[in-house]
């Protein structure tokens, strides 16, 4: 088993969709930014209501991914 060194940074995504989208637009986002990614962990999950209905999704979550140098194949 290969030994693997991630390290872990915190993002928050919104969406006016779904949690999902939520999770989807933050991964999309700091995928243009962060080399690497390679898990995330959902830590909590909320949202905003108006009116009586759901205006928006928003999730804090843990992103891990691989120091330079390390190959996700090592």
């Amino acid at each position: 088993m290969s030994n693997h060194t991630y390290r872990i940074i915190e993002l928050a995504g919104s969406s006016e969709i779904s949690h999902a989208d939520a999770i989807e637009n933050a991964i999309g986002r700091a995928a243009a930014t962060v080399r690497n990614l390679r898990w995330f962990e959902v830590t909590q999950m909320r949202g905003e209501i108006e009116d009586g209905e759901i205006r928006h999704y928003q999730v804090t979550m843990k992103v891990g991914f691989t120091l330079e140098g390390e190959s996700a194949d090592s």
